[in-house]
């Protein structure tokens, strides 16, 4: 383990704590003398442990020596849960290796307690996890709370299973014969080599079969895999492809619902070795599986895989180094593509795995675009629920033979309101947040802290009365049951997600990411309201829009219509109407290395107030070539009492390291002077604006 961080010598007293070995040893550290009788004695073998201590402090990240006293020699084995008294303080860590001297020159303090003797932080796992901290400027300990999940003392007592996991017979290619490079992925799968693959998949539900197969093939191998999707209802159907493929007792699946106790259970099998497979959500990608042959991300896309804590590394470079370090193939897939994997395919990395076009053509959707100017339906229910003609006509044809699909992009009833006369924004009086409606009859209440406005007029003109600016997926519900009377309507979304709907005919509203599949798939697909999606004031707008929509128009039959209403002259319109994700992203990462957006070049955002973005920029030793963009205003709501500004830092590809590396050194200084506010770094964040 190396020293990072810096400014540790502005820490009064830190000489006295135990401190890591330096580059080369000045003496052996020793234990105090006491003539005491019951004096504790280090161990005869390699007396010397190397700590990890759980202290997110940037210029402590470090290891440190102690002594393992001699009662303790058995089971302080390197990997195991420990207790020391840092600074004055019990606190947890992890054993990360015994070794015979110490570099300390002053006196080492002994281990207090060994918490568990299960080497549950494997030697794979610790560089992985020192590796994730230096790419993100975060800390080991920051890292290391996502990698090992908590200790669950019973559940570590309980005898190891007995069932061996059931005999993987050989197969074909399965799914993978439609994809002109599939046979030979699984061939040097198969091989023990290690092919790295993005993979753009086939509209319909046979991306989770194709890549059950894909996990056996690398099991029959005798290598691990691990599978990271975006959310449970992914992970259940992976899960339900891999008992298919593999039988009980070969893969386990690690979801947060599982609860703290089986979600440790399922997590020591695979550190054992018991599974030698995982599917889960986006902690499973630190999950220890033994001798690692096969990653795989779908989606990669999905902001779900976004970490929200700290240092927020993203599943699709976690398994890409994973990959590297064990020697293992990677598979990066989803319907879409992002700029991000095309950018793994230019730089060599990885090659593209797609369908020919004969394929593609046989098993995408038909799809139209409708203008925002188009001739709405001439019922007055379906005009209410902003149908076009077409869509109308579509969705009553489509629904004789089984259920439509309706896409939202605003969950809620009316979440933006505005004055019925002069159009002016509805704001509340509070906090100045959005006013928005829950229902028919209900008052306008505020997004952010919630006060209820009965009494709103409008600051403009007076008026009393309001209009909705945005529609929701409960109002769209309401307005299309009164266009399409008799016909069931359903709704899925964050309050409520279905998990699947039947062939019967009905009518599935839901917002983007929340629709269920169907029985034998959707007869048709009507994607609402583009302009919400395509006029976010995001970066990968259009890429986003494309892959909700792609996602959502692959639950439609083969040949089903699909209705976007949206402008067909935009590039994200055209990819969908052509089912052509490759091209899109290979022009839009063109356009952003002309204008240096990421993922042509590597950024971090800083937040925190102004002075001590300043503070931080100013001990920043940032590499060559380094431009700072900002600072700027970050919109505040009403719960945030201190104004914050958020500054871009943007280098080359190239110095992503050493951009990552500066930071973290001025992190730790300010630490050292011990600042009271922390500034919030985060490496190529998902929302730069």
């Amino acid at each position: 383990m190396t020293k990072d961080g810096g400014g540790t010598d502005l820490i009064p007293g830190l000489d006295d704590l135990p401190r890591a070995s330096a580059d080369k040893p000045k003496k052996t550290g020793k234990p105090a003398k006491s003539g005491k009788k019951g004096a504790r004695r280090p161990a005869g073998e390699r007396p010397v442990a190397r700590i990890a201590v759980d202290m997110s402090l940037p210029h402590l990240d470090r290891p440190f020596d102690y002594l393992v006293p001699a009662e303790m020699d058995a089971k302080a084995v390197p990997g195991c849960r420990v207790r020391v008294r840092f600074a004055g303080q019990l606190v947890d860590g992890f054993l990360l290796e015994r070794v015979a001297e110490s570099g300390h020159d002053g006196k080492l303090l002994f281990l207090e307690r060994v918490t568990s003797s299960e080497p549950v932080l494997t030697p794979e796992i610790a560089a992985l996890v020192r590796e994730v901290a230096d790419r993100y400027a975060g800390t080991f300990a920051d890292v290391l709370r996502l990698a090992v999940p908590p200790r669950h003392a019973r559940v570590e007592a309980e005898p190891a299973a007995d069932t061996a996991p059931a005999e993987i017979e050989a197969a074909d290619a399965g799914a993978w014969r439609d994809y002109p490079a599939g046979e030979s992925f699984l061939s040097a799968l198969a091989g023990g080599r290690a092919p790295r693959a993005v993979w753009t998949s086939l509209p319909g539900p046979g991306w989770a079969a194709a890549m059950a197969r894909a996990v056996a093939v690398t099991l029959k191998n005798g290598r691990g895999a691990l599978v990271v999707v975006a959310d449970g209802r992914d992970v259940a159907r992976v899960d339900a492809a891999l008992k298919a493929e593999l039988g009980e007792g070969s893969h386990v699946a690690l979801t947060a619902e599982l609860g703290p106790a089986e979600r440790y259970r399922r997590w020591l099998a695979v550190l054992r070795g018991t599974a030698r497979a995982v599917v889960g959500t986006r902690a499973a990608m630190f999950a220890p599986v033994t001798d690692l042959g096969l990653v795989v991300l779908w989606d990669d896309g999905d902001d779900v895989h976004a970490e929200p804590h700290a240092p927020y590394p993203h599943p699709r470079d976690v398994l890409a180094l994973r990959a590297h370090r064990a020697g293992a193939g990677a598979l990066i897939g989803g319907f879409t593509r992002t700029t991000d994997a095309t950018q793994l395919v230019e730089a060599g990395w990885a090659h593209t795995l797609a369908a020919d076009r004969d394929h593609v053509r046989a098993a995408m959707p038909r799809v139209r675009y409708v203008g925002e100017d188009a001739q709405l339906a001439r019922d007055a229910a379906a005009r209410t629920a902003r149908l076009p003609n077409v869509a109308f006509e579509a969705a009553r044809q489509a629904l004789e033979d089984g259920p439509v699909l309706v896409q939202v992009p605003r969950r809620g009833y009316v979440p933006g309101i505005a004055c019925g006369r002069c159009r002016t924004p509805a704001r509340c009086r509070a906090c100045q947040g959005p006013l928005a409606l829950a229902s028919s009859h209900a008052a306008p209440y505020c997004r952010w802290c919630g006060h209820i406005a009965g009494d709103w007029h409008c600051p403009e003109c007076g008026f009393f009365q309001v209009r909705a600016v945005v529609v929701g997926a409960k109002r769209t519900a309401e307005e299309l049951g009164r266009a399409f009377p008799g016909v069931p309507v359903r709704t899925s979304g964050r309050d409520a997600v279905l998990e699947r709907t039947g062939p019967e005919r009905a009518l599935v509203v839901s917002t983007p990411g929340a629709e269920p599949p169907a029985e034998e798939g959707y007869t048709a697909a009507l994607l609402l309201d583009g302009w919400v999606l395509l006029g976010r004031p995001d970066l990968r707008a259009g890429e986003e829009t494309l892959r909700r929509w792609m996602n959502a128009a692959s639950l439609v039959r083969p040949q089903g219509p699909v209705i976007v209403a949206a402008e067909g002259t935009l590039p994200a319109v055209q990819a969908l109407v052509r089912w052509d994700p490759v091209t899109y992203a290979e022009r839009e990462l063109a356009e952003r290395k002309e204008v240096g957006f990421p993922p042509a070049v590597r950024m971090a955002s800083l937040t925190a107030s102004p002075a001590a973005i300043r503070e931080l920029l100013a001990d920043a030793r940032l590499p060559d070539g380094a431009e700072i963009l900002g600072p700027v205003p970050v919109p505040q709501t009403g719960t945030e009492a201190q104004e914050k500004e958020r500054a871009l830092i943007r280098v080359p590809r190239a110095a992503g390291h050493a951009l990552a590396r500066a930071l973290k050194e001025a992190q730790g200084v300010r630490s050292a002077r011990k600042a009271t506010e922390t500034v919030r770094v985060q490496i190529d964040p998902l929302e730069l604006i």
